[in-house]
This record gives structure tokens, sequence and C-alpha cells, in this order.
């Protein structure tokens, strides 16, 4: 067989190597902490003590605004306990004006009343009738928001 010298070519087979990564390093965070409770209710305290401390009391205590955030949400929606006995507890007793006569419900006007719910701004609930008196319900809900 006759080969024709002009018609042999080359082939560059040459790998080009891209660069790798020689060292990796690992950051082990540490271990995972957990909060008491009552150290979560007092971290949410402290972020409500002036307007706008959620990021700098976040960050004084090592933890995300976002993880903060989670629990003042479930501080308000009671699943942190209040910490503090019944400290917090705030007795509603509401009387009648001198000379209104008092009516006893029946329970068909009770069945047919409804209800409605107040939500403070503090996350204090309060569930009244329909039918309250609103003056009384605004002295209660003022002496909920005082409470922190």
């Amino acid at each position: 067989m006759d080969v024709n010298i002009d018609s042999v070519r080359t082939v560059d087979l040459t790998i080009e190597k891209r660069p790798q990564v020689s060292r990796m390093e690992i950051v082990d965070s540490g271990r995972r902490r957990r909060f008491s409770n009552e150290a979560k209710l007092a971290i949410v305290a402290e972020s409500y003590s002036a307007p706008r401390q959620v990021t700098a009391t976040a960050r004084r205590h090592g933890i995300t605004r976002f993880q903060l955030n989670d629990w003042r949400k479930a501080a308000r929606e009671g699943r942190l306990g209040n910490g503090r006995g019944s400290e917090g507890f705030v007795p509603a007793l509401l009387f009648p004006e001198p000379g209104m006569p008092v009516v006893a419900p029946n329970n068909s006007s009770t069945a047919q009343s409804g209800l409605m719910e107040v939500v403070s701004a503090n996350g204090r609930r309060v569930i009244v009738n329909r039918d309250v008196d609103v003056e009384a319900l605004l002295r209660i809900v003022r002496g909920l928001e005082t409470l922190r």
C-alpha cells in the first residue's frame, strides 16, 4: 500500500487541564445553640425596648433577625409561655354604671348576637360580644397595651 505523505494530517491531542481546587476549608460554626423559653422571652422583651431594635438585639445575641422575628411571633401567640407566671395577668372586672339596670342575658339572644375578637398591637386578644360597651372595651384594650 502506497501512502502519500501529503495526505497525512496531524491531530493535536493535547488535553487542556482546568484549574482544580487544591485546598478546601470547612468552617465549623460549632454546636447548635439552644435557648430556653425564658432566654427567648428576655431577648424578645429587649427587642421591644425601643423602635427598630430587632436587628441590633439579634446581632448582640448572635442570632438572625429572622429568628428573632419568629420568637416575637411565638411570644405573641403564647407559644413561649409568659415566663413570669401570672405576673402579666390583669383581671378585668366590669361593673355597671350606678343607676343602670342589670339585665341577665337569655340564651337565645346570646346565641344570635355573635362575637368579636379584638387583637391589640402587642398581640393581646379580647373576645367580646358585639353589643359590648365601646368605652369599657377601650379602657380594657388601653390597659392591655401597657403590658409588655
